[in-house]
């Protein structure tokens, strides 16, 4: 406030000539603050004599309260009196009106009940001229007014009139049963009043209980079966062979009876009915007889026998309207008919189901009876009513067609060219394609007839079937040498191939990966159109397992045949005679050798398989070649310093040749992965020769830097190669062992030739764990330094045989890939669908 107060006078005072003025402005606060002071005092003033006011007015507010209290009390008064005024007078009133009402009740049950009376004795009149159709709408006439007596049942003149009702309606239904057994009788056709009754006689039935009707239909039903009975149980006729007779005769029947079946309502459904106990007689019939065998029963019969049976219920369920399901319930022709029919099944399905929604709406508007409701409601299907007796006895049949299978099989096989189709671009064998037409053709045989466990044997079937084919296109592939001229020949074991067999192998992998495929696709088609608890079973992984193991094993025997090709170039290698060499040149014969069967067979290899399983192939080639080279270097028996340099021109040549062997197949760029192992492997062998090539004084130094997964063993076959005598070597074993080894043998799991074990001398005591220190580090990178010159200086002394190499063998590798481009043929990805046509 104090600033406020300063802030006020420095504005009204800002200097000191305003001063001047202070005096008017002085007199104008004084005069505001007696005019607030006197506002104020009239504000106490109005307000004290207001309170008095206040006061008053609640007196008066309080006295009108108790005024209008005592007048509500005397009004109340007054209505009670006037209450009891209007009770007394109304009293005589309320009699009279009860009086009135029992009268009327009286009166109307007195007219209902003479109404009751006559409509009996009329109906009794109607029952005994057995006037049905009268008789059927005084029915309902005499059960309505049965329904308003409900109330009066200790009344004995009540209960005489519904025991006398309920005689005439026994009587009723024993006039209507006489009646109905004129049916089939020469009478009935003659006498066409007679067809007239019995017409109305299904109306008096309808008018009585439920039952009734339920009981006629049965004894309707069960005549005809009596016949059906007598004519094929237990005689002649009731044999396998004569089935067509049975349903010859009930197509005769419903056709030739006609006339009677229109004498029933058609909510009734008396023939379908009727057709429903004729199948299960006769399913009960056919099971005895097939139990009654002795010996499985002919298969020809069983199918004519089935599928007369399948024809039969599928002319029954078109005949009452199953339609739209004979789809589901039948074989289709085709499978691509097979889905077509099966979203037709279900776009059927869906519409029968709003279709009987509106039937039962309309069937509740006029009035149609609950049985009725639930027999339109209850149906039962005619698909596999009777044919289903037959699967239990299906076994002969799913027998022979795996014996017509394997025979198949075994034929196709036998007269297989082992040669792709001409025109094909698929490049499978032919024999493939037929065993899964004649699967197919089988298929189609038993899901005509069934789909229940038979199909699903006959899937198991096809699974075995499969199998075996699997099984003899392994035994296809070509085996290696057995026997004592193979074990003193030295081809034990080995595999040989000619073009025509790595061919075969191609199209056997090719094979196998569409039977994988197409397999896969069975077993999906199947699983669509077999019953549903079944449809969980089929399941083709085993057999796709075994189609792989075909895939795996001819690309294993495709490179264990290249291998036994370049096996011979090997030997050539180690027969070389390194030690007496006197010049570097050309690269040696065996490397142009190695050219010349990669290049004769990587492209056509390359044209059949398709671009995954070429791949693996390269990769299973280089994992097998890359460790036998390696290996074989130690089978040479003495390596001269100009025969390293020759080795290792020749080495660096043939990892060269490794590295472009994926552009002979038509690859732009090999696999980083196979490039990154071909280098490692290959690079050891060329360590190896860096080692021989090193001074005998720095030899073990060399070995342990660039061999870090050299042993003991090793070094001393390395010293061997190197010509060293026993005494020479014992020094540079004891340094070597001291300083112990730099590695543990090779731990590649791809390398499949391990080098023939040599006797090592051992030492005397387990070499001490060497600490690297600086001295050692700088000793290692020195011998790493020489090394590196080594290898220099023996490239650069077979400068003009490397030159010579560019210009012969490897422009000649170059050029055989270049014309294996050109030469192959676009594979395709993708294999003819069979079951998709």
């Amino acid at each position: 406030m104090e600033t406020t107060t300063l802030e006020f006078i420095n504005q009204t005072f800002p200097n000191e000539a305003s001063l001047v003025a202070i005096e008017p402005i002085m007199q104008k606060l004084r005069n505001k603050i007696r005019q607030v002071d006197a506002e104020i005092l009239a504000a106490v003033r109005q307000q004290s004599s207001s309170g008095t006011r206040a006061k008053e007015d609640l007196a008066a507010a309080m006295q009108a309260i108790q005024e209008l209290m005592q007048r509500i009390k005397e009004i109340k008064g007054k209505a009670e009196q006037s209450e009891a005024m209007v009770q007394e007078i109304c009293r005589d009133i309320k009699k009279l009106d009860f009086a009135k009402k029992h009268i009327t009740t009286t009166i109307t049950a007195l007219h209902r009940l003479a109404m009751l009376v006559s409509a009996i004795d009329q109906l009794q009149t109607m029952a005994a001229k057995r006037l049905y159709k009268e008789a059927a709408g005084q029915l309902e006439a005499v059960n309505q007014l049965c329904g308003h007596f409900e109330a009066y049942r200790d009344i004995p003149k009540i209960n005489e009139l519904r025991e006398k009702f309920k005689n005439i309606k026994q009587m009723l239904k024993s006039h209507v049963f006489s009646d109905f057994s004129s049916l089939g009788t020469a009478r009935l056709k003659e006498d066409g009043n007679l067809m007239q009754q019995l017409a109305d006689a299904c109306l008096v039935v309808d008018a009585l209980d439920a039952s009734v009707r339920e009981e006629l239909i049965s004894i309707v039903c069960n005549k005809e079966l009596t016949a059906y009975r007598q004519i094929f149980e237990g005689t002649e006729l009731a044999r396998l062979d004569k089935v067509e007779r049975r349903y010859a005769w009930i197509k005769r029947q419903m056709r030739t009876n006609e006339e009677i079946w229109k004498i029933f309502p058609s909510s009734w459904r008396v023939l379908y009915l009727l057709c429903i106990q004729l199948c299960k007689a006769t399913r009960v019939q056919l099971i005895e007889t097939l139990n009654e065998l002795k010996e499985k029963p002919d298969v020809a019969t069983l199918l004519q026998t089935l599928k007369s049976t399948t024809d039969f219920e599928k002319d029954l369920a078109t005949t009452f309207g199953e339609e739209n399901e004979s789809a589901v319930g039948r074989g289709v022709d085709s499978e691509d008919e097979a889905d077509d029919a099966q979203h037709d099944v279900e776009d059927e399905k869906s519409a029968s189901a709003i279709r009987k929604k509106y039937e039962k709406q309309l069937a509740a508007k006029s009035g149609k009876n609950e049985l009725e409701d639930t027999n339109n409601k209850i149906q039962l299907s005619f698909y596999g009513i009777i044919s289903s007796c037959f699967e239990p006895h299906m076994s002969a049949y799913v027998e022979l067609e795996e014996k017509t299978l394997m025979e198949s099989v075994d034929k196709l096989v036998q007269t297989e060219s082992w040669e792709a189709e001409e025109g094909s671009q698929t490049n499978i064998l032919s024999s493939s394609t037929q065993v899964f037409l004649i699967i197919k053709k089988s298929l189609k045989r038993c899901s005509a007839l069934t789909r229940n466990q038979t199909l699903y044997n006959l899937f198991l079937v096809f699974q075995r079937i499969l199998k075996a084919y699997a099984a003899k296109l392994l035994s296809r592939l070509p085996r290696g040498g057995t026997g004592i001229v193979a074990a003193a020949t030295g081809t034990d074991g080995l595999i040989k191939t000619s073009d025509k067999d790595e061919r075969v192998i191609c199209y056997i992998v090719n094979t196998a990966e569409y039977c994988h495929e197409t397999a896969g696709q069975l077993a999906e088609n199947i699983s669509k159109m077999i019953d549903p608890q079944f449809a969980d079973k089929i399941d083709m992984s085993e057999v796709q397992d075994e189609f792989s193991v075909v895939i795996t094993r001819a690309l294993a025997t495709l490179v264990q045949g290249l291998e036994t090709k370049l096996e011979a170039e090997l030997a050539a290698m180690a027969r070389m005679a390194w030690a007496t060499m006197e010049s570097v040149g050309d690269q040696s014969e065996y490397v142009n050798g190695i050219s010349a069967v990669l290049s004769s067979s990587v492209p056509a290899i390359s044209a059949l398989l398709s671009p995954v399983y070429y791949q693996f192939f390269l990769d299973k080639l280089a994992a097998s070649f890359a460790p036998r080279f390696h290996a074989n270097i130690y089978k040479c028996k003495r390596i001269s310093e100009t025969g390293a340099q020759q080795m290792l021109l020749d080495t660096h040549a043939v990892k060269t040749l490794l590295l472009e062997v994926p552009s002979l197949g038509g690859q732009n760029a090999a696999s980083a992965s196979y490039n990154k192992f071909v280098g490692r492997e290959m690079g050891k062998a060329e360590a190896l020769l860096k080692v021989i090539l090193s001074p005998v004084e720095s030899i073990a130094d060399t070995y342990r830097t660039l061999l870090l997964e050299g042993t003991t063993a090793d070094f001393q076959r390395l010293l061997d190669l190197k010509g060293l005598k026993k005494a020479e070597q014992q020094p540079l074993l004891d340094y070597y062992n001291r300083r112990g080894p730099s590695g543990v043998g090779s731990s590649n799991p791809l390398a499949t030739v391990a080098p023939a074990p040599i006797v090592t001398l051992a030492p005397a005591s387990p070499p001490a764990p060497v600490t690297p220190t600086a001295a050692t580090m700088a000793s290692r990178d020195a011998v790493m330094a020489r090394a590196a010159a080594l290898g220099r200086g023996a490239m650069a002394q077979s400068a003009a045989a490397a030159a010579a190499v560019s210009s012969t063998g490897l422009k000649r590798i170059f050029a055989l890939a270049e014309s294996a481009k050109e030469g192959a043929s676009k594979k395709e990805g993708t294999f003819r669908k069979l079951f998709n046509t």
